[in-house]
């Protein structure tokens, strides 16, 4: 499994879960919307600790910078 999430995405996602499951638990969303709502922020939780979002492997995207090119040794 190949990480496509970068930090800030991360953060991000966090963040929405989080509101998401206060305003669930202070009874501003309830019934059905609750519940989708509290299945996504699930979702975004779970994608922001594993740094994958299958969604973004469909789509070919990645919000993770890439590695740093490593120098070649330098000859002797």
């Amino acid at each position: 499994m190949r990480k496509n999430v970068g930090t800030a995405d991360r953060f991000i996602r966090a963040i929405a879960a989080t509101v998401i499951a206060l305003l669930f638990v202070t009874d501003v969303i309830k019934g059905t919307l609750g519940v989708v709502l509290g299945f996504v922020a699930i979702l975004l939780l779970f994608t922001s600790a594993l740094n994958f979002c299958p969604l973004y492997l469909i789509l070919g995207l990645s919000t993770k910078r890439p590695a740093p090119a490593k120098e070649a040794p330098k000859p002797k």
